[in-house]
């Protein structure tokens, strides 16, 4: 089993980017987690159906998160986080391939890897655990214990995707292949159980990283009106929130 569970953007503030993302997808916070505040930040997860999107934002000097938010320059998409039922052996996999592992998460009930950049070419890329009920809607321990709660389906349904760039796709789509130990298509994407993650030349000026995410939605037109209001890039069913492109699906 690998799944998309959790998608983590930067920015250089948390409320206006959380604001956002509530005014222009309708989606809510269902947890702020404590725990980032040992790497110098603050954050808010929102529900998107069973998934999540993450917003960090720094408030301390010389973070991770405020290095590449100068890189990238500007608000962007940060980590693909990935939810597996084998996170040993990709530990394992992990040491063959001499993949570095930048973080080791360990919860009671949750095991994560977190991997380095350097290494994985892209973005920050997270493989996570939970004990016990692993379903697509099941307990996952970095949104609190009550999620669901704020679960809203009126405008944005589900995450169905993750585009990629770099100005060599086919070569970041093999490397992350190799890693995840899935197959690539022709077309450079890679399908995961509930997602697919898309691998694009960059063309924004913004260099390697995570550009989009792909959305699931029900009410496209009030998603694209809310953020015409609020003076968002809009290009077709695409809209930038938070430095990200969301390509919406009916």
């Amino acid at each position: 089993m690998l799944r998309l569970r959790q998608i983590c953007l930067v920015g250089e503030n948390l409320a206006p980017a959380v604001n956002d993302l509530t005014d222009v997808l309708g989606l809510a916070t269902c947890f702020h987690d404590p725990a980032v505040g040992a790497y110098g930040l603050e954050n808010a997860l929102l529900p998107v159906g069973s998934n999540f999107l993450e917003v960090v934002a720094p408030i301390a000097e010389n973070t991770a998160g405020g290095r590449y938010l100068n890189r990238r320059g500007g608000d962007g998409g940060y980590m693909v986080i990935l939810q597996c039922d084998n996170v040993e052996a990709r530990r394992a996999r992990m040491g063959e391939l001499d993949v570095r592992i930048a973080n080791a998460l360990n919860y009671s009930d949750f095991t994560g890897l977190q991997l380095h950049p350097r290494d994985t070419g892209g973005c920050m890329l997270e493989t996570d655990q939970m004990d016990g009920d692993q379903s697509s809607d099941g307990p996952w321990h970095p949104a609190g214990g009550s999620w669901q709660d704020a679960v809203r389906l009126e405008r944005t349904t589900a995450m169905v995707g993750a585009e990629l760039q770099s100005a060599d796709p086919s070569a970041l789509a093999a490397r992350w292949a190799h890693i995840l130990d899935k197959d690539v298509s022709s077309d450079h994407e890679i399908v995961l159980d509930n997602a697919t993650l898309r691998f694009v030349e960059a063309t924004d000026g913004r260099g390697e990283g995570l550009g989009g995410v792909d959305l699931k939605v029900a009410d496209p037109a009030a998603i694209l009106a809310a953020a015409t209001t609020k003076g968002m890039a809009v290009d077709g069913n695409t809209v930038t929130v938070c430095g990200t492109r969301f390509r919406l699906e009916t």
